[in-house]
């Protein structure tokens, strides 16, 4: 095997692996406690652009 080859190997490794992490990470839940913090986010920035404020 080349250096070329083999580099484009190993490329092709970590791509797959990253792709293979990525996938997976996406399937994960969202903890609770994140989507509490999102709500409350939301809820402030809700409150600063009523009128007034």
């Amino acid at each position: 095997m080349t250096k070329t080859s083999a580099k484009s190997s190993l490329q092709s490794q970590i791509d797959e692996n990253l792709r293979r992490v990525y996938e997976e990470a996406l399937k994960e839940e969202v903890p609770e406690r994140f989507k509490d913090l999102l709500a409350q986010l939301k809820a402030k920035e809700a409150a600063a652009k009523e009128p007034g404020k």
